[in-house]
């Protein structure tokens, strides 16, 4: 971090603060606060949507995710566009019609006070749960790569969002989210261009793609009806769909989002520009962690990314072992880079014999390239079996503070503290809305004043603010920040799905019916999470989590169809004699 670096960091985070809260002064009433006035643009609103998704974690995480795994974690992302439509056809138009603040205002309308108010306590739990990681993922590697303080980082992150989201509610989110997502993009165009121009002179964009294919870094589909498989084409088109559908539909901090346009149509354009540019964004990002990949075939990288944890090892009794997998690891990557010569001479000379024998070769070297750092995570762990030691998380941001140029540097922690602060916004805005308004002002006996309300809204996005932070504090790392993210959101999102499913396409279901199925389906999928996925005897997931999602929302429709059943049977006087 030279000085450059910090001016164009500091810089970058105090205009989007003082933007914020400039463009957003006097919010007098719920309407202005919460739905921003109702004069969002659908360009506006399809950034906001795609800010509020795309947090620090996706520009760490995803990187790495595609640097280990390649390209296929982007069927996660197939359902997104199926949802889209959904959302655009039932969600938008009920919303706008019945002129709701929240997401959750519906379901009283439709089922009864309980119904609202357990819908909105789920959302608090994981959305909160969720807001506390957004602070926390790019704080502990930043932490880790930069020796930060820790907590120092998250009390900066956080209180920078508390500022200008307290302040001015929805509308300084969404004004704020249109600045970070072009400093976001445009920080990755140019992270991309590098990288390309770093790779050896014969090693153009084409030869690279083929490189990275050579390694198994391109499958992106994957038709295998596994279900443990987390990502195929199969679970992103079902379980995506119905993660999709509930985290846009139902969640709040999305909500909120398209609730503040001019009117429906605007809602409906802010959501199909969603649905058409988050896969190509995905699979871009994605793009940029493999051309990761094919820069450190030719160049040194660690055997392991996070030097938090080498340093642990290191300081062990298990040094001496460490160095000889490192000495190893060097004498891989020498032969590592031969071999992918030998392909890339091959390509140019369409030799196809030689081409296969080499991809063999280059496919041979990488899976004791992968045996080799599992052996490294094995004595990490053995080390200190609190030490993190997945690196998926450390990989982008190692190539960025190791060989970006000064400036950049700054220009991309910069982009990954905006993604940070976009998100965590969001996040607080919905949390405080439904605190107040689904919760607080609901549940309060007598009139309350529209400044009294905006006071609450504000009152509550500070505390769940300085909630965030102490949740940052004491989390622990996780094995992909971007997973736990979704897994967090998949435990609670198909039972709130369900719920509103109930409520658009099930009529004759009832509020005693929806609130205990909802119940019980909550435990249930608690249950199946725990064993199935968390700690399975056999260590090895049984199912993936995208699933959850699609289980979740059917078992709350089927039990609550059995429920209202047997209580249409119960009332009928005949069986009842009977």
């Amino acid at each position: 971090m030279g000085t450059l670096d910090w001016i164009i960091l500091s810089g970058t985070l105090l205009f989007i603060v003082v933007y914020g809260v400039w463009k957003t002064k006097g919010s007098k009433n719920v309407q202005d606060y919460v739905r921003g006035g109702n004069d969002a643009k659908w360009w506006t609103i399809g950034l906001s949507v795609m800010a509020t998704q795309a947090s620090a974690i996706t520009f760490l995480s995803t990187p790495g995710q595609a640097f280990h795994d390649g390209m296929g974690f982007v069927q996660f992302y197939f359902g997104l566009p199926l949802a889209m439509v959904v959302i655009c056809l039932v969600f938008v138009p009920i919303y706008h019609r019945l002129k709701v603040y929240t997401a959750y205002e519906f379901l009283e309308n439709r089922f009864d006070l309980k119904t609202r108010s357990l819908a909105a306590v789920l959302f608090l739990i994981q959305r909160g749960l969720a807001a506390g990681i957004t602070i926390y993922a790019p704080s502990i590697i930043l932490s880790a790569v930069l020796g930060w303080d820790l907590r120092t980082l998250n009390i900066i992150i956080g209180a920078l969002v508390i500022i200008y989201t307290v302040s001015g509610g929805t509308k300084a989110v969404s004004v704020t989210q249109k600045q970070q997502m072009f400093i976001i993009m445009g920080g990755m165009f140019i992270t991309f261009f590098f990288i390309l121009g770093y790779l050896p002179a014969d090693i153009t964009f084409s030869k690279a793609m083929k490189i990275a294919g050579a390694s198994d870094k391109l499958e992106i589909l994957n038709f295998d009806f596994d279900a443990k498989s987390r990502y195929t084409f199969w679970s992103g088109i079902t379980g995506g769909f119905f993660l999709a559908l509930s985290y846009f539909g139902t969640d709040q901090s999305q909500v909120q989002r398209y609730l503040s346009g001019k009117s429906i149509r605007e809602s409906q354009l802010g959501l199909v520009f969603n649905g058409i540019f988050k896969i190509p964004m995905q699979f871009f990002i994605l793009l940029v962690g493999v051309m990761v990949f094919v820069f450190y075939q030719y160049n040194p990288s660690p055997l392991n990314f996070n030097p938090a944890a080498t340093k642990t090892v290191m300081d062990s009794p298990y040094a001496e072992d460490y160095k000889l997998l490192q000495e190893g690891h060097i004498e891989l990557e020498t032969r590592k880079k031969i071999a992918q010569n030998k392909f890339s001479v091959a390509l140019e000379l369409k030799e196809y014999a030689a081409i296969e024998d080499a991809k063999i070769q280059v496919m041979n070297l990488n899976k004791k390239d992968s045996t080799n750092r599992a052996a490294a995570k094995a004595l990490i762990k053995q080390a200190d079996e609190d030490t993190e030691t997945n690196d998926k998380d450390y990989v982008f941001i190692h190539f960025i503070l190791n060989n970006l140029p000064k400036g950049l540097i700054g220009l991309l922690l910069a982009v990954i503290l905006s993604a940070a602060m976009s998100s965590t916004a969001s996040e607080l805005n919905a949390l405080g809305t439904i605190s107040a308004l689904d919760l607080y002002k609901r549940n309060k006996k007598g009139p309350t004043s529209e400044r009294h309300n905006v006071n609450a809204s504000k009152i509550f996005t500070l505390i769940w603010g300085l909630l965030a932070i102490l949740i940052a504090c004491t989390a622990s790392l996780f094995d992909n920040l971007i997973q736990l993210v979704n897994i967090i959101g998949s435990i609670f999102y198909g039972n709130v799905l369900g719920i509103f499913l109930l409520a658009f396409f099930f009529k004759f279901v009832k509020g005693n019916a929806v609130f205990f199925s909802a119940l019980l389906t909550q435990a249930l999928i608690c249950v199946i999470y725990y064993f199935l996925i968390h700690i399975h005897p056999s260590g090895e997931e049984k199912l993936g989590y995208l699933w959850l999602n699609f289980i979740g929302a059917a078992l709350v429709i089927l039990i609550s169809l059995v429920f209202e059943g047997f209580d249409r049977l119960l009332k009928n006087p005949d069986i009842k004699s009977t």
